[in-house]
């Protein structure tokens, strides 16, 4: 059996890190769907910034949407959301099958408006309406101030895919941003059935210590600090709370893993997949980690949502001086800023493209 179906049987979704012009029309994502068990896909400012700096894939839109007045950040959601409506309409049969679990594709708003939550809410709000389809996310920072964005989304009844978290703290801000706005849902008399995913980002962890720590823990922390994330996720899944809004309707926010691809070249390529396998999770993987996985991956055990069996790790690396609170905040904050800098070089590819195709 291909390991992507071994996997999706033992209870994960599996998502695609990537969109590209390319990949829908020459029938990859197609084929990602229908071979791979693919149900999903995430995007981000550096995707499609390699995608329309590096290829002539949207150099005809491009020109077209500038003679029609489009141009920076106007311009760029005109092509992305032309992407996202078509991968949206080719999981919209995985969406109507699992009734809103799975089949979804996301888009963030602005990185610049990290810090400014009334924006990001506006932002959000017109991004949804824009693509005009049910199965998008869009991707909100969780930092404090998209926090406020997030649970205000919720309760206006935009799907949200929450980013850049790093910790099982920050994992249960963003769980609580979203059980605040489906609790005011309710209480507003709103049907309480809103989408969201929580993602926590892995692989950095590991590249943020590499170098300064002993040889025996290297690569540990970032499945370390996950399988705590998880143990807290299952939790709040078994709580009274929950339990409430469930018997009332509403949906669960999805844990997912996001930054999954190894950026160590010594250690295994599937790292992280084979060491996240987790029932009623989403691992969103780049190309080319889904591509190694399907070849070659090993489902070997999933995750205990009782117990985190990393926590010696945990427990060493505080030990050897890694403040791993301090450290998640720094990974978010420069998380925020990478995204912004990806964003900012995404308009001058677009600036540059527009005055080619001018010329």
């Amino acid at each position: 059996m291909n390991p992507t179906r071994v996997l999706y049987d033992a209870g994960q979704s599996l998502w695609v890190d990537n969109i590209t012009r390319s990949m829908l029309d020459d029938g990859t994502l197609a084929h990602y769907v229908r071979d791979l068990e693919v149900t999903g896909l995430t995007s981000n400012p550096t995707i499609y910034d390699h995608a329309i700096a590096g290829t002539s894939d949207y150099d005809s839109s491009i020109s077209e949407h500038i003679a029609h007045g489009k141009l920076g950040e106007d311009l760029f959601f005109e092509l992305a959301c032309e992407d996202l409506r078509r991968a949206a309409d080719l999981f919209k049969d995985i969406h109507e099958r699992t009734d809103g679990v799975d089949g979804w594709v996301s888009l963030e708003v602005s990185p610049l408006l990290a810090y400014d939550a009334e924006a990001t809410f506006r932002a959000a709000k017109a991004m949804f309406e824009r693509v005009g389809r049910p199965n998008v996310f869009v991707k909100i920072p969780g930092t404090s101030e998209g926090l406020v964005a997030i649970e205000e989304s919720i309760v206006f009844g935009i799907p949200v895919n929450v980013t850049l978290l790093f910790s099982r703290e920050q994992y249960l801000a963003a769980a609580n941003a979203y059980l605040r706005g489906i609790e005011r849902r309710v209480e507003g008399r709103l049907r309480p059935l809103v989408g969201s995913v929580a993602s926590l980002f892995v692989s950095r962890w590991d590249r943020a210590v590499h170098g300064s720590i002993e040889a025996s823990l290297a690569n540990r922390l970032g499945l370390a600090v996950a399988a705590e994330a998880y143990c807290a996720y299952r939790e709040v899944l078994a709580s009274d709370r929950w339990q409430r809004l469930a018997n009332m309707g509403a949906r669960p926010q999805r844990l997912l893993w996001a930054s999954t691809g190894t950026k160590d070249k010594s250690v295994s390529e599937l790292l992280y997949v084979e060491g996240l396998a987790a029932p009623f999770t989403i691992d969103t993987m780049p190309e080319a980690t889904l591509l190694a996985f399907a070849d070659h991956g090993k489902v070997r055990s999933t995750l205990s949502a009782g117990g985190n069996a990393f926590d010696g790790v945990l427990r060493a690396y505080s030990d050897a001086g890694v403040d791993v609170k301090a450290l998640a905040g720094r990974l978010r904050s420069e998380g925020a800023e990478l995204f912004s800098a990806s964003w900012r070089d995404l308009l001058k590819s677009l600036e540059i493209k527009g005055a080619v195709r001018q010329g």
